[in-house]
């Protein structure tokens, strides 16, 4: 019994023993010892560790092990972003997009976008697309958007998939092209994006890019419809009647 008693004694001092490490401190964090894992953050980012410099700015962002502070949060992301860490350089520039923690800034914004997109980041990919789509003056450049939205799409990105296939249904930055709309719609939706999946069904009750088909538009909206998509929810009433799971009564 107390050679049972030395061991968990033990192993109680050794769990609370201060974490060295990045990785360490990941560990500490996911036991739920934040307290620990924040403090070995802190060090680890003084001392020019990016990865932890990110981390640390997250638990600033989040309130989690420090006190909430975005500002703070934006000092730590700036400094991994600095040292080319592309998930800080992404999040630095939403804050710049959003004016969190720091002053609002759409060209800062684009900047770390640019380079955090530069280095195969998806959703930079996007959000760079999404600028140039809709931004205003020098900002807007619809063939720029399709290509940030390309590079995106080429990695699996759903909402990019849809926002490009939205430039080929209208033509714009790109040429006009229903079908290869409705083959970035297919890709989108597959991955339950129901706005892809209302606008495929939208497509096929039409016949635009593809041969009409009212069956082939019901199994498209009955998808979003289950997703609470209002207006395939709509559609699917007005094609069936259909009053089952995901179609409200009106």
């Amino acid at each position: 019994m107390k050679r049972i008693a030395l061991a968990v004694v033990f192993l109680n001092v050794a769990a609370a023993l201060p974490a060295q490490t990045f990785e360490e401190a990941v560990a500490a964090y996911q036991r739920g010892q934040i307290f620990v894992a924040a403090q070995a953050l802190i060090k680890l980012a003084e001392g020019g560790d990016a990865k932890a410099q990110f981390m640390l700015g997250t638990l600033y962002s989040t309130g989690k092990g420090v006190q909430q502070d975005d500002a703070e949060a934006a000092r730590w992301y700036n400094k991994a972003a600095d040292q080319g860490d592309a998930k800080a350089q992404l999040t630095l520039g939403n804050m710049y997009s959003n004016g969190r923690g720091v002053r609002q800034d759409k060209a800062e914004a684009m900047r770390w976008y640019g380079k955090a997109a530069e280095k195969g980041l998806a959703e930079a990919q996007f959000n760079l697309g999404v600028i140039y789509e809709t931004g205003e003056g020098d900002w807007q450049d619809k063939a720029e958007a399709a290509r940030w939205y390309r590079e995106a799409a080429d990695r699996g990105n759903a909402p990019a998939q849809f926002n490009l296939g939205l430039l080929y249904l209208k033509g714009e930055g790109v040429p006009k092209n229903s079908a290869k709309a409705v083959r970035l719609y297919r890709m989108a939706a597959a991955q339950g994006l129901a706005a892809a999946q209302l606008n495929l069904g939208l497509l096929y009750e039409k016949g635009e890019g593809v041969s009409p088909d009212k069956d082939e538009a019901i199994r498209w909206y009955r998808m979003a419809a289950k997703q609470g998509n209002a207006e395939a929810q709509a559609h699917l009433r007005r094609l069936t009647g259909d009053q089952t799971s995901g179609v409200p009564k009106p």
